[in-house]
């Protein structure tokens, strides 16, 4: 007898419907898995079996063919046991096969018929609904996250004998339903603003990079407070929309990362490997490859702590995902494109002891290597930066001060008003959100300098040492300092401040 069950395979950050089609007749009793099955898959007859006796069900002691349709994609995971067993009970008679075909079926089966979570949860559901089917059966503990998906109803299940009974119609089971209110409540951060004590040049450079989506480098010996800093930007970024939050829960979905009771990320992604991190845990990679740190940190943050530290050939991959926001990967048997559109932090210091003109501490590096530390970091990778800035340590004086600086709130609030500003103006522009996006012909529109301002930059050039890549970094930053400023044209004031956040542009001397 035949029987078919509906399921999907998550590619990427997508899901597409795949048709378990089971065959059973007479013969020596043997179970085939065809389709490019991957290890998961083959072993996941084991599993059934024992799933099926275990929950009072005999497995057929017959001819078994089971076919993943189409055959030319790459199954991988396990959470095709639970529809194989499906499938293999509509085929034997047990469950009935006109139902069936009207649910996707996902999870994982332990030994005993339990149901255990799996991957991409998200997508499924997504792709559920595209195919407009009544709804989907998959593990208890992925509901909640599945039924953020309008339009699709979510049954979770804990054992195989409830999706039997459900499925001949025996049994209820309870829809999951998400709460959207939660969405709309403030969230309570666990870190602000108000924490740091000093540094307000390095705090009024930050609210100007996430103003305009700057990617930012600060450069400071240890203890200075650039970790601390960075941890908090998070908490300043313009609150994420709801297309914002799908688009990155279906990302950290496919890499098993969400949290069971939250069924949306929320909170802006705070990625920071450590510099050990190869370039297929930055990027992604694998068989069928994976997202890496770029995509987790999807409208959030990249901070890379200790640049210089990271291997050149790991920093150089991130070229690609800081000038198209996404970051494509390609193997022998699939290329997949994954988002990757983050605000990049880096952090580093002056020279190898840390302490290069320090007025407290003698720096021990000699000129050659200090040299040699700056310039791990290549040219087209700083050029990509926007925002450098010297954080010096905290005085003493500022750390003893009781009076707490502005909350997270308050700039955040500002760093609100600059971005509608920036949505409006881009407003018919499909691949520019923020000022650290405009390409040469958006500078040309949007950056216009009144002759003051021309004159003021074209000094700073001559006599500070700036490379000619640094020109159209600095309109960039004066014009989202203008945005702050609620000015609509840029003053000359905007640009003497955005002459200063370009330190890692003049020339070293030591």
């Amino acid at each position: 007898m035949l029987a078919k069950v509906q399921t999907g395979a998550v590619i990427g950050v997508d899901a597409i419907p795949i048709d378990v089609e089971v065959d059973v007749v007479l013969g020596l009793p043997n179970v085939s898995i065809v389709g490019l099955p991957d290890g998961a898959v083959k072993e996941s007859k084991d599993r059934v079996r024992s799933a099926m006796k275990n929950s009072g069900y005999e497995f057929p002691p017959r001819r078994i063919t089971i076919n993943l349709s189409p055959a030319d994609v790459k199954k991988e995971g396990t959470l095709f046991d639970l529809p194989i067993a499906v499938g293999i009970l509509a085929a034997a008679g047990v469950v009935s096969s006109d139902r069936c075909v009207h649910f996707m079926v996902a999870g994982e089966l332990s030994l005993d018929g339990g149901i255990r979570r799996i991957k991409g949860a998200l997508p499924l559901a997504l792709a559920a609904r595209e195919q407009g089917l009544r709804g989907i059966i998959l593990p208890k503990k992925n509901a909640k996250e599945a039924s953020v998906v309008r339009g699709v109803t979510v049954y979770g299940v804990e054992y195989l004998h409830e999706v039997v009974g459900f499925l001949n119609g025996e049994k209820m089971l309870d829809s999951q339903v998400a709460s959207f209110e939660a969405f709309d409540a403030s969230i309570e951060e666990e870190v602000d603003f108000s924490d740091v004590k000093g540094q307000e040049h390095a705090k009024r450079a930050l609210e100007v990079a996430t103003a305009g989506g700057h990617n930012v480098l600060m450069v400071g010996p240890p203890g200075a407070g650039k970790t601390m800093l960075a941890r908090r930007i998070p908490t300043i970024l313009p609150p994420m929309t709801f297309e914002e939050s799908i688009e990155t829960t279906k990302i950290h979905s496919v890499a098993g990362l969400t949290d069971e009771k939250v069924p949306l990320v929320r909170v802006r992604p705070f990625r920071a490997p450590h510099h050990t991190i190869s370039d297929a845990g930055l990027i992604g990679g694998g068989t069928i490859p994976k997202p890496g740190e770029v995509s987790l940190a999807h409208n959030g943050v990249l901070f890379l702590d200790e640049l210089p530290e990271f291997k050149k050939n790991v920093l150089e991959v991130l070229r690609q995902p800081l000038e198209d926001g996404k970051v494509t990967i390609s193997r022998a048997a699939i290329s997949l494109t994954y988002p990757a559109r983050f605000m990049l932090v880096a952090a580093m210091n002056p020279c190898p002891c840390g302490y290069f003109a320090s007025p407290t501490h003698t720096c021990t590096c000699t000129p050659l290597q200090i040299r040699r530390y700056r310039g791990k970091v290549s040219g087209p990778l700083l050029d990509r930066i926007d925002i450098q800035i010297e954080v010096p340590a905290v005085p003493y004086e500022a750390l003893k001060e009781k009076r707490e600086g502005e909350t997270s709130g308050e700039i955040r609030e500002r760093v609100v008003r600059a971005r509608s500003v920036q949505n409006r103006r881009f407003s018919r522009h499909r691949k520019v959100f923020t000022n650290a996006q405009m390409g040469s012909r958006d500078i040309k529109n949007f950056c216009p300098l009144d002759r003051e301002g021309e004159s003021l930059l074209e000094r700073a050039i001559a006599q500070l040492g700036f490379s000619a890549r640094a020109y159209h970094r600095i309109l960039k930053v004066a014009r989202t300092i203008a945005d702050l400023d609620a000015s609509e044209k840029i003053r000359p004031r905007h640009v003497a401040e955005a002459i200063q956040y370009r330190s890692m542009d003049r020339p070293l001397t030591v």
